[in-house]
């Protein structure tokens, strides 16, 4: 039998309405409205790894084992594109996510990036307790894009950090976060479209830099489209070094920007 498929739901948890809220998410999640993209991908074939959630091509060499490791945090720097495409791979493979702490979220752009609005959850104010309201979002959602409203306490961050390696999803945080498994930032970028004082925008061009912790101290990076033309986020062809050392983009910016 499949599964209900869901549209995108606004959930403003202030401080009022948290409770009300989180109670509803149990809800859906209790009558089968939700399912977690785990359950989902088991015996389906939708996650064929059921500890990494895929990415979209254009970043699996940014990532360890090219995926999103469940259990992890990614740190993706000021919320951009970047986090909306992060989210996009699981997403399409069936897992649910969460769209939390960004209310200007841009729900076109994000699905012109390849991110399905139908099996997103976008809780705009996250209010006082936020730290409480994610640890419910992580309970019924494989990824969970979050722009924290203030740095969390280590006590906090620590009870975030286990509830992810409990529920086995990932969070994506729009920021800094201590002790982020894997961190991405946009070094460079440069816009496509603009001629000489003419012209419009066509796409933009980001330079993007990925390092954390263990194996993957050694920085990787590649520029990308943030978008392309078409609006997708895929790879700036030829692919450049797989080092942080040089943001130019030389020998292709005159080729990438034309057509």
């Amino acid at each position: 039998m499949g599964v209900a498929v869901a549209p995108v739901l606004p959930l403003p948890l202030d401080e009022q309405a948290g409770q009300a809220e989180r109670d509803e998410l149990t809800h859906l999640l209790a009558e089968g409205t939700v399912r977690s993209g785990r359950e989902v991908g088991a015996g389906s074939g939708a996650l064929p790894d059921a500890d990494l959630l895929p990415v979209l091509p254009a970043l699996r060499n940014l990532l360890p084992h090219g995926a999103l490791q469940r259990g992890s945090v990614v740190a993706a720097g000021n919320w951009n594109l970047l986090c909306a495409a992060l989210a996009a791979g699981p997403v399409a493979s069936g897992a649910w996510c969460a769209v939390a702490g960004i209310p200007e979220f841009g729900v076109v752009a994000a699905a012109d990036a390849g991110l399905d609005p139908a099996r997103l959850l976008l809780i705009p104010g996250l209010g006082p307790n936020w730290a409480q309201v994610v640890i419910s979002l992580l309970d019924g959602c494989d990824l969970v894009v979050l722009r924290p409203p203030d740095r969390p306490p280590p006590q906090a961050r620590r009870k975030l950090e286990a509830a992810i390696r409990r529920h086995g999803s990932v969070l994506v945080v729009a920021g800094d976060w201590d002790g982020a498994h894997v961190r991405l930032r946009i070094a460079a970028q440069e816009w496509a479209g603009i001629g000489e004082g003419h012209g419009r925008l066509r796409g933009r061009r980001a330079y993007v830099v990925a390092d954390g912790r263990g194996g993957w101290s050694r920085s990787q990076a590649r520029w990308l489209w943030l978008p392309d033309p078409e609006g997708a986020v895929t790879a700036v062809e030829p692919a450049l070094g797989s080092t942080a050392s040089e943001p130019a983009l030389t020998g292709i910016a005159g080729q990438a920007s034309t057509g």
